[in-house]
């Protein structure tokens, strides 16, 4: 029995119930060997609410919301295109960076990928990648339990906003403090993000975004403000956190059907590919993070792929079709395109057609 399910066996949080890396595996399909649904869990406790962030946040809606409103009636076309571009930017220093690249090692990045995906990390403002992966490496290996930072089971403002909005439960902390993060450590551009955020992140989140339209033409400080800093950064939070709440309530579970995280095309579309978060869940190593799709509904994937091209992205992780087959003959729930409903007589000829359609051959 390996060492984590031998510890405070009277205590579900302290069970492992997700893989994270290959290494967690213990059966031949990317699973863990034990049924651990009976560990996932939340306890019944109340919240300690953080008033100042409940402050905050609530400020940056009512000011992204007059930022939608602005954008119909005064902003500049120019200033929604650039909220645009910021959004597009941001989002891929969450998806290629923080979560693909720094908390699953799903690839490798050369340093001047690395810093590209920092600069648009810092202009997402999620936290420091260092503690954004470190975070989500605890999600994947104590998922749906009290050690789990946006632990589903709480429900979906829980897991979507509310995490956010009180103290963190201590076996999160727990958790954290026994994870192996050297891998991050050794990283310099990463520790250098994180030594100068409260620097880094300001600059790039809020006063560029808001100084770059005045100055480059003539935006007004109001439409800036609240169109190109509050209305995109407001949107992107609540975007990646649908990964988190709707990802994890709403869509079908062809690999694990028993799990929470779910296949949700519209996530998928807004998260640049995050939304096939059953098979990531299921095989959280491979750089796709999903198994079928093409590339308008994994921009991320294409982002990767682009720059693997050129050689900045390489060992680039991925998952066979027998490992997948394997998994979803096991604990998938029966809506799989390829081996759902049980057929088994589905011809070799056939199943080559469908096995690679998010890839085009050249």
């Amino acid at each position: 029995m390996p060492p984590y399910f031998k510890e405070n066996m009277d205590d579900g949080s302290s069970k492992q119930t997700g893989v994270l890396f290959e290494a967690d595996v213990e059966t031949i399909d990317g699973g863990l060997a034990i049924d651990t649904t009976q560990f996932k869990r939340a306890e019944d406790r109340k919240l300690p609410w953080v008033w100042r962030n409940i402050l905050l946040f609530a400020y940056v809606h009512l000011a992204a919301l007059y930022g939608l409103y602005l954008i119909f009636t005064q902003a500049k076309l120019a200033t929604t295109f650039f909220a645009a571009v910021l959004y597009c930017c941001g989002m891929l220093g969450i998806t290629g960076g923080a979560h693909r690249l720094w908390a699953h090692r799903s690839y490798k990045a050369k340093w001047p990928l690395r810093l590209i995906l920092i600069v648009f990390n810092t202009v997402a403002f999620q936290d420091a990648a260092y503690h954004w992966a470190r975070d989500h490496r605890v999600h994947h290996k104590f998922s749906e339990t009290d050690a789990d930072p946006h632990n589903a089971s709480r429900g979906f403002f829980f897991s979507h906003v509310g995490w956010l909005l009180c103290k963190k439960h201590p076996d999160v902390k727990e958790k954290g403090k026994g994870l192996d993060l050297s891998d991050l450590r050794t990283d310099r551009i990463l520790m250098f993000q994180r030594k100068h955020y409260y620097v880094l992140m300001p600059l790039a989140c809020f006063i560029l975004p808001t100084v770059i339209p005045k100055m480059c033409w003539d935006e007004s400080m109001t439409c800036a403000w609240f169109v190109a800093t509050m209305f995109r950064w407001c949107f992107q939070l609540n975007m990646t956190w649908l990964v988190n709440s709707a990802a994890h309530k709403y869509g079908g579970k062809p690999y694990d059907r028993s799990m929470n995280p779910s296949e949700n095309i519209g996530v998928a579309a807004m998260t640049f590919g995050e939304g096939w978060h059953n098979y990531h869940h299921v095989f959280p190593w491979d750089y796709k993070t999903g198994e079928w799709g093409n590339y308008s509904l994994n921009l991320t994937t294409a982002f990767i792929d682009l720059f693997a091209k050129i050689g900045w992205a390489y060992d680039l992780k991925s998952v066979s079709p027998d490992i997948i087959k394997r998994r979803v003959q096991r604990t998938g729930d029966g809506t799989h395109e390829l081996w759902g409903w049980g057929d088994k007589d589905l011809s070799a000829e056939d199943a080559k057609d469908v096995l690679f359609v998010d890839k085009k051959k050249d």
